[in-house]
This record gives C-alpha cells, structure tokens and sequence, in this order.
C-alpha cells in the first residue's frame, strides 16, 4: 500500500483539515392530537436535519410547525430525581433542596422530584453531592406546563414518532406534552 494512501488515513482518522461545523437546532411541532414536541439536536447540514425530522412528523401523524409555536407551553426548568430510600429522610432532604436555593419538592410513590431554575440548577445539584445523596437524573429540560392524553392509535404513532425522533443521529433531546401511562 502506497504511504501516501496510508498518511491521507491516518489524517482522515485523527480530523486534521476537517473543517466540519456543527450547529445546534430546535425544531417545534405537533404529533398526533396535537401533542406539542419540541426536538433539540446538533448537526453539521441543517437541511438534512430539517428533512429528516418534517418526514417523521408527517410519518407519524404529526406536522413540523414554525419556531416558537409550541415552546411557549414549556418552562425551562431543572430537574433532579432522586430514588427514595431509608438511610435518606424526606425532611432533610426538602431542607437541603430548598436551603439551597430549589423551586420546588415533591414526593412521588417512588422518588422525590426537585425543580429548580436554570441559574440553580448547578448549585442545587453540587449541594446535593456534597452530601453524598444519589440522584437517578439531574439535568435541565422543558417541563410542559400541561399534559395531553391519548388513547388508541394515537398513542401508538406518538411512541413511533418519539422512537423514531430519538433514534435519528442528529437529535440529542425530544420534549413533550403527552401524558403517558405508567
């Protein structure tokens, strides 16, 4: 094998003279019965993205929409989960979480839910470590301010679509209004 053959892999391999750029993309639309969903991803050419998402909307019984036509039905909020246990009180814990600066506490079946706000989100979690308290998600997202409920087929095409949304190399995060069954 020639070296230069060998030297262009190797070059193509480690990225030099790759002059890729990536762009991070919201796109905003309906799924079937007018769940609201929003898709954040990143991508290096827009147009693909872009057609890639409209035709799974449309696959699935949804419709791409315009931008800022859904996300005024979401607050930007942190989340942290954290699984309910013995070793862990649920009163120390609201303390910690609203002494340092959380929104809100509430007590699931399960788990305990703390939202805050994006700027304290950070803080809220690093309070939360200093205290060795595990936590199964912590990450900020888009809380929809109301759900919507589906029942027959809807539900399947708006799994489907989510599925399918997620499974796009392109997409990072789906947000959405529906209200699933537990």
């Amino acid at each position: 094998m020639p070296n230069d053959t060998i030297n262009g892999a190797i070059k193509k391999a480690s990225g030099a003279g790759n002059d890729e750029s990536y762009e991070e993309v919201v796109y905003e639309g309906y799924g079937p019965n007018g769940v609201a969903v929003i898709v954040e991803g990143t991508t290096n050419n827009r147009n693909r993205t872009a057609a890639d998402v409209r035709h799974l909307f449309d696959k699935f019984g949804g419709n791409l929409g315009t931008s800022g036509c859904v996300s005024f039905m979401f607050d930007k909020k942190g989340v942290i989960i954290i699984e309910k246990n013995d070793s862990l009180s649920e009163d120390d814990l609201m303390m910690i979480a609203i002494d340092s600066g959380a929104e809100d506490f509430k007590v699931e079946e399960e788990y305990y839910e703390i939202t805050t706000s994006p700027e304290k989100f950070s803080e809220v979690r690093e309070k939360l470590e200093t205290e060795n308290i595990e936590m199964v998600e912590a990450e900020v997202q888009m809380v929809p301010q109301t759900t919507v409920k589906l029942e027959g087929d809807a539900v399947r095409k708006m799994q489907l679509l989510l599925d399918n949304l997620e499974d796009n190399d392109d997409v990072s995060e789906v947000f959405h209004n529906w209200e699933e069954d537990e």
